[in-house]
């Protein structure tokens, strides 16, 4: 692929998971999506970090679902100012992107985020895109070390899967790199529901890998070998250097904590 052209189509899944989703209803919002982070909504933060990288080109949201468009005149106007597609979103976010991808391009490559990824910025956007497009990889993942991470905020509570080699954090950030990459979100259905447990996670990779993992002697390469394995084309991760790549706002206490990075780093 040459990296010198490509320019990424960036799908935001918007859609709370939930009918009644803890944090917007903390911030008196309609969706978790317009929950505030320094006055401006997590999902226009994260489209506009997108817009100011160099490695996307449109961007898609898909969600929230209709309802919200219609009451919410700030999501209609991004829209209709152009260089934001809308989509509704489907029951699940593995189905949401599926959905979306089937309509894209073969050849352009995806990128994938979500709106609660509030610190997002161009710098980890264009990090992540370049590696992973020079990773001969058909679908990457972005990931930080678990220590990288808490190391700089202590106070923060991520998940970590823990290898023989480090444990590491998911950072929300996924790239599709060919045709055949796509498929992924469909194994993704799989185990979305397990995302908070490493273990049930691990356990779609087959019980050689979850014994391996349990017993301390699976790697991150390893698991890597047998994601490749089990869709039957190439995985691989982008290790992140910022620490703001892996939080994202699944709490009020995660929204309590983003908020004072952003205002930290915005000062």
């Amino acid at each position: 692929m040459n990296t010198s052209l490509s320019r990424f189509k960036a799908i935001v899944l918007a859609a709370d998971r939930e009918p009644v989703n803890v944090v917007a209803e903390a911030a008196g919002v309609r969706c978790k999506s317009l929950v505030p982070i320094g006055g401006t909504p997590m999902v226009f933060r994260v489209l506009e970090a997108l817009h100011a990288s160099h490695h996307v080109g449109e961007r898609i949201l898909c969600g929230p679902n209709g309802t919200v468009m219609e009451r919410e005149p700030e999501f209609r106007a991004r829209v209709a100012a152009g260089g934001v597609r809308w989509f509704e979103n489907q029951a699940t976010p593995s189905e949401s992107a599926h959905q979306v991808m089937r309509l894209l391009p073969e050849q352009t490559p995806v990128l994938l985020t979500t709106s609660d990824h509030a610190l997002l910025s161009p710098r980890i956007i264009d990090h992540f895109c370049f590696h992973a497009l020079t990773s001969a990889c058909d679908v990457v993942a972005a990931v930080a070390r678990h220590e990288t991470v808490t190391t700089a905020y202590p106070e923060t509570r991520r998940t970590a899967y823990r290898f023989k080699d480090g444990a590491y954090c998911s950072c929300n950030l996924f790239a599709f790199l060919t045709p055949q990459a796509r498929a992924a979100a469909l194994f993704w259905r799989q185990v979305e529901q397990q995302r908070k447990n490493p273990l049930r996670v691990i356990h779609a990779f087959g019980w050689i890998a979850v014994m391996q993992y349990m017993s301390g002697r699976l790697t991150l390469a390893g698991a890597l070998d047998r994601v490749s394995h089990r869709l039957g084309f190439r995985a691989g991760v982008v290790v992140m250097p910022f620490p703001e790549a892996a939080i994202d706002v699944d709490s009020v206490r995660d929204w309590e904590i983003v908020k004072r990075i952003a205002g930290e780093k915005e000062r």
